[in-house]
């Protein structure tokens, strides 16, 4: 009987999530992807009463995706060269 009601909390914590993530209200799965990205390239979680790690933190993650968006694309150069 205890197990029931464990899969019965289970799926009611399912649901609202999932009516949660679905209504108009709330926002999409690529809309919360792309918030979290920014504020991660933006150091949003850095300290910001130390200048130097807050500024550092923000130039590392942005050369860091800089590189990576170089990368993706001489990786699609190469792979469409066909050689």
């Amino acid at each position: 009987m205890a197990e029931r009601r464990d899969d019965e909390s289970e799926s009611r914590r399912i649901l609202e999530r999932v009516a949660r993530e679905t209504a108009p209200g709330g926002t999409s799965f690529i809309a919360r992807v792309a918030k979290d990205t920014r504020d991660r390239v933006i150091a949003a979680d850095a300290d910001r009463s130390d200048p130097i790690e807050y500024w550092g933190t923000r130039i590392g993650r942005t050369l860091g995706l800089i590189v990576a968006i170089g990368l993706l694309a001489w990786l699609v150069y190469v792979a469409t060269r066909g050689g």
